[in-house]
C-alpha cells in the first residue's frame, strides 16, 4: 500500500493507494562476490538461476542483480545510491558483510553501515531484508561473536526482515565449493537458488502489499 498526498482547497488529504497482488515487482539484490557470482559466469549464478524461475512461473516479479565481488558495507553504501536510481527497485534484499568481517573491520562501522542503507531505503519506501552472515573463526571468537549478533541487532533495530545465511549449509559441502573454501561453485547455484527462491519470493510478495 502507497500513501501520497493531496491538497484539496486548504486541506492535505491522505491517499492510500492499493497496489495489486498482481503488479509487477522489482526485487533488487545487493550484495558481494557470493551473490555477484565470482569465478563463474553471471548468467550461472543462483539469481539469474531465480530470475528464470521466475520468468516461468512467476512473471509478475522480476529480480535484479547489483552485486560486486569484492565489494563491503562502505562499498556498497557509497554505490547505493545511484543503483536505486538506475533500477527504482520495490525491494532490496542486502548481503554485505562478509568482506568487512573477513578483513577485520571494526563491527561500529559495519553497522553504522548497514544502517545507513537501511534508512537510505526506508525514507524512499522501499521493503528491505537483511542477510545473516556469517564469517570463520579467524578473527576470534569475540570478534566472530559480535559479527554473527550484529545483524540480528540490526534487523530488529530497524524492524527489517532477517534472511538466514544461505552459505550455512552450502559451505560444509567441498563438492559445491570452490578451491578457496570461500565461494560456492557452479554445482551450488541450483541449490542456493532452491533455498534463496521461497524466501525471496516472500520479500517480493510483501513488497506488493505495502
Amino acid at each position: 500500500m502507497m500513501k501520497k498526498f493531496l491538497y484539496v482547497g486548504s486541506m492535505l488529504v491522505l491517499l492510500l493507494v492499493i497496489r495489486p497482488a498482481s503488479a509487477n515487482v522489482s526485487l533488487l539484490i545487493f550484495g558481494d562476490s557470493l551473490s555477484a557470482g565470482y569465478g563463474i559466469s553471471q548468467a550461472d549464478t543462483w539469481v539469474a538461476e531465480i530470475e528464470r524461475r521466475w520468468q516461468q512461473d512467476y512473471p509478475e516479479y522480476s529480480i535484479i542483480n547489483a552485486s560486486i565481488s569484492g565489494d563491503t558495507t562502505q562499498g556498497g553504501l557509497r554505490r547505493l545510491a545511484e543503483v536505486v536510481e538506475r533500477h527504482q527497485p520495490d525491494a532490496v534484499f542486502i548481503e554485505l558483510g562478509g568482506n568487512d568481517g573477513l578483513r577485520g573491520f571494526q563491527i561500529d562501522s559495519i553497522r553504522s553501515n548497514l544502517s545507513e542503507m537501511i534508512h537510505y531505503l526506508q525514507n524512499r519506501d522501499i521493503h528491505v531484508a537483511l542477510s545473516q552472515i556469517e564469517i570463520p573463526p579467524n578473527m576470534g571468537p569475540r570478534y566472530t561473536d559480535q559479527f554473527r549478533s550484529l545483524f540480528a541487532n540490526i534487523a530488529e533495530q530497524h524492524n527489517v526482515e532477517l534472511v538466514p545465511f544461505f552459505m550455512l549449509d552450502i559451505a560444509t559441502d567441498p563438492g559445491l565449493m570452490q578451491s578457496d573454501g570461500i565461494h560456492p561453485n557452479l554445482q551450488a547455484q541450483e541449490a542456493i537458488a532452491d533455498i534463496m527462491e521461497p524466501q525471496l519470493r516472500a520479500i517480493a510478495e510483501q513488497a506488493a502489499s505495502e
